[in-house]
């Protein structure tokens, strides 16, 4: 069974919204993108947008489908939907939670991604901009 993912590439001001994983669980301690499962009979855009709020209290906006990938772990198949986003209000951009902070995209590299995140963050880095924000 594949378990559909979404994930929130949120640009602004040349900065990418970025995530630590916690030490328990899954992928502990890996660098991440808002993000997280769907709900049944939830489109992969409303996920990202909810996981977003739910996990950084910030509302966006999906731009557009960068990438979807399929990837299998020990544990199951996820099939992940990469969307570049905005913020919903230029008002808002300090993270409510302190688990996620804002990234300038060339420090992207330096940071230790899950396995399926790898040429998606090759790939921000040498665009050296934010997209979603063009």
């Amino acid at each position: 069974m594949t378990t559909p993912v979404a994930i929130a590439l949120v640009a602004n001001n040349g900065c990418y919204l970025v995530g630590r994983r916690g030490l328990d669980g899954p992928l502990a301690g890996y660098f991440e993108f808002p993000g997280g499962k769907c709900h049944p009979q939830e489109s992969p855009e409303a996920c990202a947008v909810r996981e977003c709020l739910e996990e950084t209290g910030l509302a966006i906006e999906v731009v557009r489908l960068r990438r979807d990938v399929l990837h299998t772990y020990p544990y199951g198949t996820v099939h992940l939907h990469f969307f570049d986003c905005r913020l919903a209000s230029a008002h808002e951009s300090i993270p409510l939670q302190p688990s996620f902070f804002w990234v300038p995209c060339a420090s992207l590299a330096k940071l230790n991604f899950p396995e399926p995140n790898q040429a998606l963050v090759v790939e921000l880095v040498r665009e050296g901009s934010p997209c979603a924000t063009q």
